[in-house]
């Protein structure tokens, strides 16, 4: 999907955008109070240990790794910054680190992580930095008063302290969550209960990873010391191995289709940039309506594959616009498309997609998905305006459409596309 990445893509802190600005605020701030508190220490509270965590936070934050949805994670040091943040006992010493001195370790040791990042052109990931590090801080603020009330620092009380580290690593997991998907739903427009859902479905799996393996270095740091940290970067890095691959088939998934939808124009079945053109149409109108990020996903690579089917027909069609041929051909059409996805055996929704693109959006039993009836407006619509930003070929091709909404095309869709183009000609415009 083609979405606005965060801002360190951005040419200057003038283009990112006020909730961005607040939050980077804020935790600079944050940031700032923890360093001059620990300064005024004079000393760290265990230096090793406040060491240790720091070298394997800034390790992670090396090595972070890319998840779909150009988002960015880096679990090991979310995991090293948690556990150090929940640390009871390093040893046989009790271990009461302030919460600010966790803030200062975690943040530093993200920023040296970060760094072979910028001198290597790549983005400095600060939006995502600055995420973890709330979520990180506000563990530390809250765990604390557990322990310095003794409640779970007493002996055979481990039930106690796992329930509390339970329950604030969820908690930890909700607020990076939540301030990821603020972000998110801004910069796609898309509704923010959406986007907290994607997210949450998203980060589970890694974030269960994260808060299980930091409780686990947190209690086990009372009998191994600060080597615990070397036991747990081995399954960690795997964990991290896994969904690196993970986001690489995705991404391969991706090329491939846009590929194979760039057959139809050279070989001159389709005007040049018309799929590209229907599946930016069709996200559009999908997260106009609230489809989630994997339907969404799903909704792409049909649409940039609708006309996949036109390779099989003796001649062309002039200038490749279906809209202006038989309800037959149509079907004709999608039926050999979704016939040559579904070979790849990996592609089955979106084969389904593409065969219902030509099904009326009512009185067919059964009804179209919504997926389908998305592709059939953004395909219609391009059909009749193609490239042009000219707005009163849009309106009319808008037009067009709403006369059809009675059996042709779903009247809501019409409505979210309508929408969808009057934003584009707006931004054409400006």
């Amino acid at each position: 999907m083609a979405i606005r990445q965060a801002e360190d893509r951005l040419p200057s802190w003038q283009a990112m955008d006020s909730g961005r600005l607040l939050l980077l605020a804020a935790v600079g701030m944050m940031v700032v109070a923890a360093l001059a508190r620990t300064a005024a220490a004079h000393q760290l509270v265990d230096e090793k240990t406040a060491l240790a965590f720091g070298s394997a936070i800034a390790v992670g934050e090396l090595l972070r790794l890319g998840l779909p949805g150009g988002r960015e994670a880096a679990p090991l040091a979310t995991t090293a910054a948690l556990a150090y943040a929940l640390l009871i006992r390093v040893g046989t010493v009790s271990h009461p680190v302030p919460a600010l001195q966790v803030i200062a370790v975690a943040a530093v040791g993200m920023t040296l992580g970060a760094l072979p990042h910028v001198a290597a052109g790549r983005p400095a990931g600060l939006t995502g930095m600055a995420t973890r590090l709330v979520a990180v801080a506000c563990v530390a603020f809250a765990f604390r008063p557990f322990e310095d009330a003794e409640v779970i620092s007493k002996p055979g009380r481990w039930w106690v302290a796992f329930a509390v580290m339970a329950a604030l690593v969820t908690v930890g997991w909700l607020v990076e969550a939540t301030i990821g998907a603020l972000i998110r739903a801004d910069d796609l427009h898309a509704r923010f209960s959406v986007a907290l859902w994607d997210e949450m479905r998203l980060q589970l799996p890694l974030g269960a990873a994260v808060g299980v393996s930091a409780i686990m270095i947190s209690f086990s740091a009372e009998v191994m010391g600060r080597w615990v940290l070397l036991v747990f970067v081995g399954p960690l890095l795997v964990t991290q191995v896994a969904f690196r691959r993970y986001s690489g088939i995705r991404a391969t998934y991706l090329q491939t289709v846009r590929a194979l939808a760039r057959v139809t124009e050279v070989g001159g079945y389709v005007e040049t940039g018309h799929s590209r053109r229907v599946s930016r149409l069709a996200v559009a109108v999908g997260r106009e309506l609230g489809l989630a990020e994997l339907d969404l996903l799903n909704l792409e690579y049909a649409a940039l594959m609708h006309d996949i089917g036109q390779l099989a027909l003796p001649d062309p069609i002039p200038g490749g616009a279906t809209v202006l041929v038989s309800r037959q051909d149509q079907q004709r059409i999608a039926e050999l498309g979704a016939e040559v996805i579904s070979k790849a055996g990996v592609l089955d929704r979106v084969a389904e997609l593409v065969r219902c693109q030509s099904w009326p959006s009512r009185g067919h039993d059964p009804e179209p998905p919504v997926g389908s009836r998305i592709i059939r407006a953004a395909n219609a619509f391009d059909d009749l305006v193609g490239g042009s930003a000219d707005r009163d070929r849009s309106a009319a091709a808008l037009e067009r459409l709403r006369l059809d909404t009675a059996t042709e095309y779903d009247p809501g869709v019409v409505e979210a596309l309508s929408e969808v183009a009057a934003k584009r000609l707006a931004s054409h415009l400006e």
